[in-house]
């Protein structure tokens, strides 16, 4: 399924600088679970790969790791931030991968399983998947907490009805999927072998241009953005007033500490 705004002009290194890394307690529990069901680390795959940050995670801990995405310009600016030998890049999407049977050790999609159609996406990772390989599909939850002085609760409840209106308005069916933590993915993956991990909590600090230009790369927005462009950017000028006025500050670089939260499934293909 294709996405206009991931091919505007600019946008990907937009989405590049603003969206928010998944945490390393995410990269962490994947390759533990890994090193428990004793994968072998040869080839790796990663869906929905964007501008590659997720892929290059991977880089130090495979032989080969290969990106797959349906967005040439996404495509491109994973290739032009500078990547590791063993990484290449490949437009395709997840439901038609081009991988023989049986030929793939791990199948990772970051913030991104909600995108494809679940029944066919599953069934290509079913199909590429070596017997005893796995799959790890993770996203950012829209729950967050914002903390400032003694106004953290006000922040948090206004920065939250943002984005509940956003869900509201232009969520559908793909941010269905996000807000029940992926249980309809993991209750949909083929395998007995599997677990969901929820509220993982990632915690940084940032300003609040750095807040606002988070918001600006969520799809949803952009979505907004492409319907109504006028109400889209006057609603991010008034959530920039508002949390200024609730900080009690006049100026954008000032820094809060933000904290979200991610789901993960992990599961893995019978040995048989």
């Amino acid at each position: 399924m294709a996405y206009p705004y991931f091919e505007r002009k600019g946008y990907s290194s937009f989405y590049q600088k603003y969206m928010i890394r998944e945490p390393l307690t995410v990269h962490k529990l994947i390759l533990s679970y890994l090193e428990e069901k004793g994968n072998p680390f040869g080839l790796a795959v990663d869906l929905g790969c964007g501008t590659g940050e997720s892929t290059r995670f991977l880089a130090p801990h495979f032989q080969k790791v290969v990106g797959i995405d349906i967005s040439e310009a996404q495509i491109r600016e994973a290739e032009s931030v500078g990547t590791f030998h063993n990484v290449s890049y490949v437009l395709a999407p997840a439901e038609k991968l081009p991988f023989q049977d049986h030929s793939v050790d791990m199948v990772t999609a970051s913030a991104a399983a909600h995108w494809f159609n679940t029944e066919e996406f599953l069934r290509e990772v079913d199909r590429v998947l070596k017997p005893g390989g796995s799959l790890a599909f993770y996203c950012p939850l829209p729950q967050f907490d914002l903390c400032y002085k003694d106004c953290s609760q006000r922040l948090t409840d206004t920065f939250v009805a943002a984005f509940d209106f956003l869900f509201a308005e232009y969520g559908g069916k793909i941010a269905e999927l996000v807000k029940d933590e992926y249980k309809h993915i993991f209750d949909s993956v083929p395998f007995e072998d599997k677990t969901r991990v929820t509220k993982i909590l990632r915690k940084s600090t940032m300003s609040v241009v750095k807040l606002l230009g988070f918001v600006e790369s969520v799809y949803l927005f952009q979505l907004f953005l492409s319907t109504d462009s006028a109400a889209a950017v006057e609603f991010l000028q008034n959530l920039k007033d508002r949390i200024l006025n609730i900080m009690g500050t006049s100026s954008a670089g000032t820094e809060l500490e933000f904290s979200n939260y991610y789901c993960c499934v992990l599961a893995c293909k019978s040995p048989k």
